[in-house]
This record gives C-alpha cells, sequence and structure tokens, in this order.
C-alpha cells in the first residue's frame, strides 16, 4: 500500500480535487481490474477512451482518478488528479509505486524495425551463459532470470513493466534487455525508466497505419535516444542512414557499427553457409550458429553490448559462438528427403528482402526457393504490393496465404499483395488463402534439395480471424507436413 501523494511524484499535474493523503492499494487502466481502495488512470487509447469508464471504476470503489479531463460530476470522497497526458502519468506512476525497479538493476532497450527480439533475446542468452541473473522483455516471452511468463506486445504497458522489473529486483536480476516499439514510445510505456543503454538496430517501412509517414516513425525512435542519460549508452547501425539520426541529440556516449562503414565495432562476413557464419569482428574471427548478413549485424550489436557492459573480449567472443537462433527468427529443419524449411518472422518488405536474399547467396540455385508469405490484416495497407513484388523477383515459386487477417476479408488483403507483382514473374505465383493447405502445397511442390520458406509469423503459436485466436504454428505444421510425405 502506497499513499497517493508519494507515488505523485514528478508527475506533471495541472490541478487536484480532493485529498493526495490516501492510501491506494493498486494502479489500473482497466476499470474492470479495479477492486477497493484503487487508483484508476483514465488513458485515451486507440479504440476507447478510459474516460468513459470513470463513473464504473468509482463503483468498483476506485479512491482516486488520473485524468487529462475531470469529469462534470465530482463524487465526494474521491480524489481527481487532472494531467496533460495521461499515458505519460501512468508510466511514472507505475515507476513510483514500484519503487524505481529499474534503478536496480542495467536495462538496456534494443529499438529498430527488425533485429529487435534477436538482439535482447540473445544478449539474455549470452549474460545467463556468462553466470549472471538476467531479464528479458520481448516479443516472443518474458523471462525473469529461469521464470517465463507469456508476453503480449512487442513492449508491454507500463504497469507491467514496473511490476516485472520489481520482480526481476526482488529475484537479484543484474541485467535485463528489452525491446522498444515505436507504439510503446509513443505511448509514453517506457517513461521514468532508467536505461543503460539504447540499441538501434535499422529501419524500415513499417507501422505506417500507426504513425502516418515514415519521418513520424523515425522521430520517435529518436525521442527513446533523446531520452538517454549522459551515463547511459547510445549504440547505433550506421550502415542504416537513420543510425546518426538517432545519435544526433543524445547526451549518451554514442558508439557506432557496421559492415561496410566506417564504425567502432566492424564486422567482416568471411564465410556464410546454412550451418552459420565466419565473422571477423574488429581483430578477432568468431564462428556463430547464426546465418545471412541480418544475422551478422545482430551478432555485432550483441558483441559490441557485451563489451559496453564490461564483458571481457575473449569471454565475449566464446559465448557468441555458442549462441543458438531464437524461435521463428530463421529456424530451420532438414528432412529426410533434403528439403529446407525456414520459418522466419519477416513481415516487413525489408525483412522479406534480408532473408530472401540470405537464402538466395547461400544456396548453388539448383534448387528452387519455394516462398509462402501474406500480411497482416488492420494493419499498413501499403507494405501489401512491396512483399508481393519482393517475394515473387526473389524466389522460383510463391504462395500467397492468409497471415493474421483479423477483422479483415484474407481475399481483398491477398489481392494488395498481388498487385506488386510484376507481369513477368506472374507464373511464378498461386494463392491459397488456407495458410496451412498453403504450407501443405509448398511441401508437395519440394523436391530434395528445394528451399521452403514460410515468412510472416515465425514465433507466433496462433492465427487470428475475425477477434478469434486459433493454435497455428508455422514450424509444427511444416515439419509434420514434411513428415507425412518421407512416408
Amino acid at each position: 500500500m502506497k499513499v497517493l501523494k508519494d507515488i505523485l511524484y514528478k508527475v506533471s499535474i495541472n490541478a487536484v480535487v480532493g485529498d493526495t493523503g490516501i492510501a491506494i492499494n493498486a494502479i489500473h487502466f482497466d476499470s474492470r481490474k479495479i477492486g477497493n481502495g484503487d487508483l484508476f488512470v483514465a488513458v485515451k487509447g486507440t479504440v476507447s477512451d478510459g474516460h468513459s469508464f470513470i463513473e464504473k471504476a468509482i463503483e468498483l470503489k476506485a479512491v482516486a482518478v488520473i485524468c487529462e479531463n475531470l469529469p462534470e460530476i465530482l463524487i465526494d470522497g474521491v480524489t481527481y488528479v487532472q494531467v496533460d497526458n495521461s499515458n505519460s502519468a501512468l508510466a511514472i506512476l507505475a515507476s513510483n509505486f514500484y519503487g524505481f525497479p529499474s534503478e536496480n538493476l542495467k536495462l538496456i532497450g534494443v529499438t529498430g524495425t527488425n533485429g529487435k527480439t534477436t538482439v535482447a533475446s540473445l544478449l539474455y542468452q549470452l549474460f545467463k551463459s556468462a553466470g549472471y541473473k538476467v531479464g528479458l522483455l520481448s516479443t516472443v516471452k518474458i523471462l525473469v532470470d529461469n521464470i517465463e511468463y507469456k508476453a503480449t506486445h512487442t513492449t508491454p504497458d507500463s504497469l507491467t513493466i514496473n511490476k516485472y522489473l520489481k520482480e526481476m529486483n526482488d529475484e537479484g536480476v543484474e541485467f535485463c534487455f528489452m525491446e522498444v516499439s515505436s507504439h510503446g514510445i509513443h505511448q509514453c510505456r517506457t517513461e521514468g525508466l532508467l536505461f543503460e543503454g539504447g540499441i538501434f538496430t535499422n529501419l524500415s517501412h513499417d507501422h505506417l497505419d500507426y504513425h502516418n509517414t515514415f519521418a513520424e516513425y523515425r522521430d520517435v525512435k529518436k525521442t527513446f535516444f533523446d531520452e538517454l542519460s549522459e551515463n547511459a549508452f547510445a549504440l547505433v547501425n550506421v550502415d542504416d542512414k537513420n543510425g546518426l539520426v538517432m545519435l544526433q541529440n543524445t547526451k549518451a556516449k554514442k558508439y557506432t557499427y557496421a559492415l561496410k562503414s566506417y564504425a567502432d565495432y566492424k564486422a567482416q562476413i568471411l564465410e556464410n553457409q546454412f550451418g552459420g557464419l565466419l565473422l571477423k569482428v574488429n581483430d578477432s574471427e568468431v564462428w556463430t550458429k547464426l546465418i545471412g548478413n541480418f544475422n551478422a549485424y545482430n551478432v555485432l550489436a550483441i558483441y559490441a553490448t557485451a563489451e559496453l557492459l564490461g564483458l571481457e573480449k575473449v569471454e565475449v567472443l566464446r559465448l557468441v559462438s555458442d549462441l543458438e537462433s531464437v524461435s521463428g527468427r530463421f529456424q530451420y529443419l532438414i528432412s529426410d528427403d533434403k528439403i529446407t524449411a525456414i520459418v522466419d518472422y519477416a513481415h516487413t518488405p525489408d525483412a522479406l528482402k534480408n532473408v530472401l536474399e540470405t537464402i538466395n547467396s547461400i544456396r548453388t540455385k539448383n534448387e528452387e526457393l519455394i516462398t509462402v508469405v501474406g500480411c497482416g490484416g488492420d494493419r499498413d495497407k501499403t507494405k501489401r504490393p512491396k512483399m508481393g513484388h519482393i517475394a515473387t523477383e526473389l524466389s522460383t515459386k510463391v504462395i500467397f496465404t492468409s497471415d493474421n487477417p483479423r477483422s479483415e476479408d484474407p481475399d481483398e488483403i491477398l489481392k494488395d499483395i498481388e498487385k506488386g507483382v510484376e507481369p513477368q514473374n506472374y507464373k511464378k505465383s498461386l494463392t491459397i488463402v488456407d495458410r496451412a493447405q498453403a504450407i501443405k502445397t509448398a511441401c508437395q511442390l519440394a523436391q530434395p534439395n528445394d528451399i521452403i520458406l514460410i515468412a510472416g509469423k515465425g514465433h507466433e503459436s496462433y492465427q487470428e480471424i475475425n477477434g478469434e485466436r486459433f493454435d497455428f504454428n508455422d514450424y509444427k505444421t511444416v515439419q509434420e507436413f514434411l513428415k507425412q510425405l518421407q512416408k
């Protein structure tokens, strides 16, 4: 139990009606979770406005309300605190309520369009192997040292973040690696957190349904680095032209990494095959089980971060060579018939291009490359034709299929994707709405030594159709069909 005036520390307040000396049991922004003695924060969301639920929260015995607009009728015995931005207030309240947990460990944020999950997850893996207690806040899962929780968002809400950080404090966690999405930054979910460092991977076409323009998307990412303290570090990929933009106004110590440009941390690909990569990192060679050019960048970011956090160079190289790939990120299997199936989360044009170019750089060109790909519903429609163009340009056969259609008609999504196919590539593609049938068809088309890429969903264990989630796992599905065909 906390006193309201204590958890209002550093919150920008416009007006207070009532007593701030009251005790608060818990904080919620979902009125359905309110209990006796709780604080309700009215947040304006993309779907609903929390201000519409203030009355409901009070009926459920909320004793205080944080809001941007005071209700017309104020209830006696309830304290109202008016703020400019409820999302920002919620983040600061959460940090205060849980005792500033980010200050009691070294928190590293990873942002960028592609690579966030891989970099954060592999840093967790590396530091765990080095003998530390480690935390992870990622798209795939949340880990409090050895305790695993299910993840629901790339960047959880600020209450959830601080709750898990507090749990990490209680478990003696020293380092936490966290994916930081543009949505999370824009909605102030990371406000009030103290970051030891920030990593920028790259920036490409994504989330323009939310951010409207690429410049807005880039500038939101940049605010994360603008807010780092002078005691933190900012590590950016300068082969991406936006890398230096991220560093423009940061107070943090600046470091760069690259494969092609001059940088503090430099890597060269010496060997690239399905078995892994041989890299020269600065002046040392290291073998990694990770595959492809994009993973060379990820390995370099991981190596640099580990060094900046104080690990010895020789130990970092040893640990990098032991890293295992992340679920749904270039995860592959080879059937008894020598058919290679690769499952990857690539759901943006740039990520799909990277994966296909990686496969093409390794394969002999004597085999077929069959790509199964779709696009999510209720998301950025402008990327759909681009995905269709890239898939058919860089594959020998393509099957367009459903991803997570959500509330949209899958046929309409597929028509949008097909618009990007050039006339010379029409014969390469076919469309099968049912994702399982599309994967089965790819397996039936494949001959020994051929390669199947299943892109878009990666680690996800469901398919979302008309508001319902159905069990579906790309990796298990292709594994089962390839086994059936071998019988």
